[in-house]
C-alpha cells in the first residue's frame, strides 16, 4: 500500500491560499487540515482571519478551534493532531488539503521533528534569566549566531522559545540544532506530499494585507480582543499574558486598550508588523525546496497537476 497523498497550500499572509484551497478541496473531494498557528485557538477568529462558519461547513476544516487561549500548543502537538485528522480524512475515501503559513507545522508534518537531547531546566533558567534582561533577548540571539549561525539566520530574534532551545541543543551536544535537522532530513517522509505555492508581488501583497487589516478592525477586533480579555485570557501587561495574546493584531490592540498607542496608530503597527510577518514566512518558504510556486492567474496549471498527482 502506497503512502497516503497530501496536498499543502502554502504562501505568506493574505496571499490567498485559503480561499485557493476551498476551491481544490471542493473540486477534488477534499477536506482542509488547518496548518496556522493561530487558527488552533478558540475565541481568536477575525484576528486570525480563520474561515467562517459557513465555509466550514461548505468544506470540513480540521485543527480549527481545537486548544484555549492560554493553552500550550506546539508542532509536536499539530503533527501528532494533523497526523490523525489525516488518516480520518483518507479512510472516508476523501482528499487531503494542508493550508497554512505556518512553516513550521508543515515541516513538522511532513518531515517530521527530530527528537535531539531533553530539556535541561538547569540550562533553560540560565538563559530565561539572562532574556529577561535588558538587552538579553538580543544577547542570546546573538551567542545563537555565534555558536550556530545557520539556526540563527531561520529565526527571529524575538522568538526566545526557539532561540533557548537552540543553545540548549548545542550546549548539552556540544553540536548545533541545525546539523541535527541536517541529519533527519534524510529520514523518510511519512506521506506523498505535493506542495502548492502562492507566489505573489510584494506590493500587491502588501495592499492584500492593509486592505485585510482594515477589515479586521470593521469587523470587530477590538471588541475581539476585549472579550477574550473580559474571560481572562489578557494579564495586566505584555510579559504576563499568554503566548498568543502576543500575537499579530492581538498584542497592538491590546496596548490599545491599555492607553498605550492610539487605535490609528494600533492599525499602523498591525500593517507594518504583518507585512515583516510576511516577509519571514517567504523566506522560509523559499528555503523549502520541494514547493512549486504558482502566479494567482495560474489555477488551471494547478488543477492540471493536481488531476495527474491524485489519480
Amino acid at each position: 500500500m502506497g503512502k497516503i497523498k497530501i496536498v499543502a497550500v502554502v504562501g505568506p499572509t493574505a496571499s490567498g491560499k485559503s480561499m485557493l484551497a476551498m476551491e481544490l478541496a471542493a473540486r477534488f473531494n477534499g477536506e482542509i487540515i488547518n496548518a496556522d498557528s493561530m487558527q488552533v485557538y478558540r475565541f481568536m477568529d477575525i484576528g486570525t482571519a480563520k474561515p467562517t462558519k459557513e465555509q466550514r461547513q461548505r468544506i470540513p476544516h480540521h485543527l480549527v478551534d481545537i486548544a484555549d487561549p492560554d493553552e500550550e500548543f506546539n508542532a509536536a502537538r499539530y503533527s501528532e493532531e494533523a497526523s490523525r485528522a489525516i488518516h480520518d480524512i483518507h479512510e472516508r475515501g476523501k482528499n487531503v488539503f494542508v493550508v497554512g503559513g505556518t512553516g513550521l507545522y508543515i515541516r513538522a508534518l511532513t518531515k517530521g521533528l527530530f527528537k535531539g537531547p531533553g530539556s535541561d531546566m538547569r540550562l533553560r533558567n540560565e538563559f530565561a534569566i539572562l532574556g529577561s534582561r535588558s538587552e538579553g533577548a538580543r544577547y542570546l540571539y546573538e551567542k545563537l549566531k555565534e555558536v550556530d549561525p545557520e539556526a540563527a539566520s531561520g529565526i527571529h530574534p524575538n522568538n526566545m522559545a526557539r532561540i533557548v532551545r537552540a543553545l540548549e541543543v548545542y550546549y548539552l551536544t556540544n553540536k548545533p540544532i541545525s546539523a541535527f535537522q541536517k541529519e533527519h532530513g534524510f529520514s523518510e517522509e511519512p506521506y506523498d506530499v505535493l506542495k502548492v505555492g502562492l507566489s505573489i508581488d510584494r506590493k500587491f501583497l502588501y495592499k492584500r494585507i492593509e486592505d485585510r487589516i482594515d477589515s479586521m478592525i470593521e469587523a470587530g477586533l477590538v471588541a475581539e480582543v476585549k472579550k477574550l480579555l473580559d474571560m481572562g485570557y489578557v494579564g495586566t501587561d505584555l510579559k504576563s499574558v499568554p503566548k498568543v495574546m502576543r500575537a499579530l493584531g492581538y498584542k497592538e490592540i491590546l496596548e490599545y486598550m491599555q492607553n498605550k498607542i492610539s487605535l490609528e496608530n494600533a492599525v499602523e503597527e498591525i500593517k507594518k508588523n504583518t507585512k515583516r510577518y510576511a516577509k519571514r514566512q517567504m523566506t522560509w518558504f523559499r528555503k523549502e525546496t520541494d514547493i512549486q510556486w504558482f502566479a494567482h492567474d495560474e489555477k488551471d496549471r494547478i488543477i492540471s497537476l493536481l488531476e495527474r498527482f491524485l489519480a
